[in-house]
């Protein structure tokens, strides 16, 4: 396992591009840090956007998992290219050459879909562990494990999302395709949901069914938080908002996101095993 990962790394780190677009995403999920110097002034107004309990543990792990998840996209188009390079490159038949089954293949970039999902769990666990003790109210061990979970969503969230990648890349073969591919599917399953809700079925019947889809399950994982803000509701109330969302991680959700990467992966062995290298 760990020469398979060394494998897949060194052909990520020695390449510029995949090399630039992995800084760049962890340089990126810094950037949550600078969220604590948004500030300002207006007359006897004071804005402090880290004291409106943003960083306060629990609600740090809800916030950050959610916002953070927006940047995948760049290690997606790493993990894209990857496959794309082992084709135009000629690596892949490389590889094989030189000893390594087909299985072995899949399993060294299954392993690194893996592998990435946890580092960057691991980084967004350090990063709001650092801002929680720095800014949060609420420092007692209790309450900063208390919805710790969303950490285990938000790698559930990344793992098959960096499966279907994977699935796409060794699909297509080409980065440029592979990629228009993963933004047409979401656009086409966006579409058909709205159909499905507005046009032919009850909108609870069309959630219902929808839900299995699998970039809908993905993102279902971790809904948004900023409702679950007191101040937000505090406001809804004012004008009679009452809300009964929960907020907590979907776990059935991230079940049917594992069930999915489970095809993604069997999916991904069964095209190269059978593919023409």
């Amino acid at each position: 396992m760990k020469r398979l990962l060394s494998i897949e790394f060194q052909k990520i780190w020695l390449n510029y591009p995949s090399r630039i677009l992995t800084i760049t995403y962890f340089a990126l999920l810094s950037l949550i840090a600078l969220i604590t110097a948004i500030k300002f002034d207006i007359g006897d107004f004071h804005f402090n956007i880290a004291e409106i309990g943003i960083f306060n543990f629990p609600y740090i792990w809800h916030f950050n998992t959610y916002f953070a998840d927006y940047f995948k996209f760049f290690l997606a188009i790493v993990i894209v290219s990857m496959m794309a390079n082992e084709y135009s490159y000629g690596t892949l038949k490389q590889n094989l050459i030189d000893g390594l089954s087909k299985k072995e293949l899949v399993k060294s970039k299954v392993l690194t879909v893996f592998a990435m999902a946890a580092a960057s769990t691991v980084f967004v666990f350090l990063l709001s562990l650092i801002l929680g003790l720095i800014h949060s109210s609420f420092t007692e061990f209790r309450t900063i494990i208390t919805d710790i979970d969303y950490l285990l969503g938000y790698f559930i969230k990344l793992s098959a999302f960096f499966s279907l990648c994977l699935f796409v890349g060794i699909l297509v073969k080409r980065s440029a395709f592979a990629l228009g591919f993963l933004i047409i599917l979401y656009i086409a399953t966006a579409i058909l949901h709205a159909i499905l809700r507005f046009k032919v079925l009850d909108t609870e019947i069309a959630d219902a069914i929808m839900q299995f889809a699998p970039t809908n399950a993905i993102s279902d994982i971790i809904v948004e938080p900023i409702s679950r803000l007191s101040a937000v509701q505090q406001m809804g109330a004012q004008v009679g908002l009452e809300s009964d969302k929960k907020f907590d991680v979907n776990y059935k959700a991230a079940a049917i996101s594992l069930c999915w990467t489970a095809v993604f992966i069997i999916g991904s062995y069964r095209i190269l095993k059978r593919r023409d290298l």
